[in-house]
């Protein structure tokens, strides 16, 4: 398989951490959104992913974009461990909070998004992220219990902690949200969600690196 990632990016971190859980090994191909006016936006990445974002990932002879599309590829292909619970209330439930954070909160506070915001784009990015976690906060207050949805690290998991590394980067006041603190420190202590994350890219700037 072949990531084509950038660091910073929380959706390409959403797919690093189910590869990561899933014990794919994979090849990582570095698209910085920033450098040379976005290199997501030349000509040999659009053939690869025309609606030029990261993630995108080659694997089994196709190549797919979008998290969530990628994520429930690996969950069909390589089913442990799982993803999705067994359970079709708690798997719906899943489904809701990954919903939640990649349609209804991250997109808003995009890098495409806040490009257009100008000197308006930190308060933003607040305003989108702190509506969205308060929503997520009285959800989760139903649903968690070690990790977003019960006792089993979940797709909801793999959403949620880069989002909280988001809120962390425009500066969002997390203590109204002590249900998605305590679940995103429990889970930065796993393994899969240390490798995978920004500050241990390939492409990581020095003066970011752990």
């Amino acid at each position: 398989p072949i990531l084509y990632s950038y660091f910073r990016s929380s959706c390409s971190w959403r797919v690093r951490i189910a590869l990561a859980l899933k014990g794919i090994s994979y090849d990582l191909v570095p698209v910085n959104l920033i450098r040379d006016g976005g290199q997501q936006f030349s000509a040999e990445f659009k053939a690869v992913n025309p609606m030029q974002q990261v993630p995108a990932l080659k694997i089994d002879g196709i190549t797919l974009s979008q998290s969530l599309a990628i994520i429930n590829y690996l969950e069909e292909t390589h089913p442990n461990p799982r993803l999705l619970p067994q359970d079709p209330k708690k798997r719906a439930q899943v489904r809701m909070i990954a919903d939640h954070i990649a349609s209804g909160i991250q997109p808003l506070q995009n890098l495409s998004v806040l490009k257009q915001m100008g000197e308006k784009k930190m308060e933003w990015a607040q305003n989108c992220i702190t509506s969205g976690f308060q929503a997520l906060e009285q959800i989760l207050q139903h649903t968690a219990g070690h990790y977003c949805v019960g006792d089993e690290v979940s797709m909801a998991d793999l959403c949620l902690v880069p989002q909280v590394a988001n809120a962390e980067r425009f500066k969002v006041d997390m203590s109204p949200y002590p249900t998605i603190t305590r679940i995103n420190k429990t889970l930065l202590e796993l393994e899969a969600f240390k490798i995978s994350h920004p500050s241990r890219q390939p492409d990581t700037p020095a003066e970011l690196r752990a």
